[in-house]
C-alpha cells in the first residue's frame, strides 16, 4: 500500500497575526531611508548613521541595517559629533534627548507611536498630581524610556507581590501605565489589584493599550487550541517573542523560541502532528520563511494559516524623512 503524501506530512499551522507590527515596520523603514538619505546626499566626510540602542529586539534586522552602513550604540557617549542619531522603536529618557541637543547632534526619533502614547500619558498624569505606578518589567530598555519622562519617583510593578508593596497611602491618587509589550490580559489582574488598594486609580482606556500584542497574544492561544506543539520565531531578548512562548506553555503546549535552524534542530518533534507557528513583533517574515525551510527538510509539511485578525495599522514616517 503507497502511503498518501498528505496523510503523512506534519500539519503546519501559521498565527495570524504574526510578525512586524506597524511600529517596527516604522522604526526600521526610518533607519533604511536616513541611510539612503546620507547615501545619496554623498556626504565628503562620509559620516554614518548611528542608532542607539538596537532599534528593535531582533538581531536578524539589526544585523541587515548594520551590513548597509549603520552603527548600533548604547550611549550618545560613543556617537561622534554631527553625526545623525536615531533614537530606537523603544523611547528613551528626556536626558538622552537633553543630552543630544546639547551637542548639537541631528536625530531622528522612531520612537513607536504607541510608545510615545504612553509617554503623553505618564506625564499627564504626574502634571495632575497623581503619583504613578509603572506596569512593566524592571531593565526592560522601553520602561528605562519611560521612567525617565516625569519628574519625580514612579513605582515600577511587574507581579501582585509588587504591587503589595507599594508603600502609600490606601487614599493616595493614583496613575498607572503600561509597558506597551504588555497586553490587556497581562495587565488585567494588576491593574484590578492596584484599584483594590488604591481605590482612587485611573489608567489609560483599554484601546490605548498596544493591539498588536493583544492580537498576537489571542492568535497564540488559538493556536494552542489545535496544536500539539508551539514554535515561535523571534530573538531571545524580545520581551513580545519570550511572552508569546510563555502563553502557549500555559495553555499546556510545550513551546519553543527558535531564532533559526540551529534552534530548530535542538527541537524533538517526537509525535506533533500539528505544529503552529507564530512570530512576535519585531520578526521580520523572512526570518519565518527561513524556518519553515528548515523545518520542511526535517519533515514533509501541509502548510495552512490560521484564521485571525488582518492588520491594517499604520504610522507616517518621522517628518524629516516622509518625503525622502
Amino acid at each position: 500500500m503507497v502511503e498518501d503524501p498528505e496523510q503523512s506530512a506534519v500539519r503546519l499551522v501559521l498565527a495570524q497575526p504574526r510578525g512586524f507590527c506597524a511600529g517596527v515596520v516604522r522604526a526600521v523603514e526610518t533607519v533604511e531611508r536616513a541611510l539612503a538619505q546620507q547615501q545619496q546626499a554623498a556626504r565628503a566626510d562620509g559620516m554614518p548613521v548611528y542608532v542607539r540602542h538596537e532599534i528593535v529586539h531582533n538581531g536578524r534586522v539589526v544585523a541587515d541595517l548594520k551590513a548597509r552602513g549603520a552603527h548600533f550604540v548604547e550611549t550618545l557617549a560613543a556617537i561622534p559629533d554631527g553625526a545623525l542619531t536615531i533614537f530606537s522603536a523603544h523611547g528613551v529618557p528626556r536626558a538622552v534627548t537633553e543630552e543630544a541637543a546639547a551637542r548639537g547632534l541631528a536625530t531622528i526619533d522612531a520612537t513607536c507611536p504607541l510608545v510615545a502614547k504612553v509617554h503623553a500619558h505618564a506625564r499627564a498624569y504626574v502634571a495632575q498630581g497623581r503619583t504613578l505606578v509603572l506596569i512593566g518589567h524592571a531593565g526592560h530598555v522601553e520602561v528605562e524610556g519611560t521612567l525617565g519622562q516625569v519628574d519625580g519617583p514612579v513605582h515600577l510593578v511587574g507581579s501582585l507581590a509588587d504591587v503589595a508593596r507599594l508603600d502609600l497611602p490606601a487614599d493616595t491618587p493614583l496613575a498607572y501605565v503600561t509597558q506597551t509589550t504588555l497586553s490587556v490580559d497581562d495587565t488585567r489582574g494588576l491593574i484590578a489589584a492596584l484599584r483594590a488598594r488604591f481605590p482612587d486609580t485611573v489608567g489609560p482606556e483599554t484601546r490605548d493599550i498596544c493591539y498588536a500584542t493583544q492580537n498576537r497574544q489571542v492568535a497564540v492561544r488559538a493556536l494552542a487550541e489545535i496544536a500539539d506543539l508551539i514554535l515561535v520565531v523571534g530573538a531571545r531578548n524580545s520581551s513580545n517573542c519570550n511572552r508569546l512562548r510563555e502563553i502557549a506553555a500555559e495553555a499546556g503546549r510545550p513551546s519553543h523560541l527558535v531564532e533559526g535552524e540551529a534552534d530548530l534542530d535542538r527541537i524533538a518533534l517526537g509525535t506533533a502532528r500539528t505544529i503552529g507557528l507564530t512570530a512576535g513583533a519585531s520578526t521580520p517574515e523572512v526570518q519565518v520563511r527561513e524556518v519553515i525551510a528548515a523545518l520542511q527538510r526535517r519533515t514533509p509539511l501541509a502548510i495552512s494559516v490560521l484564521e485571525g485578525v488582518e492588520e491594517r495599522v499604520s504610522f507616517a514616517l518621522p517628518s524629516s524623512l516622509s518625503n525622502s
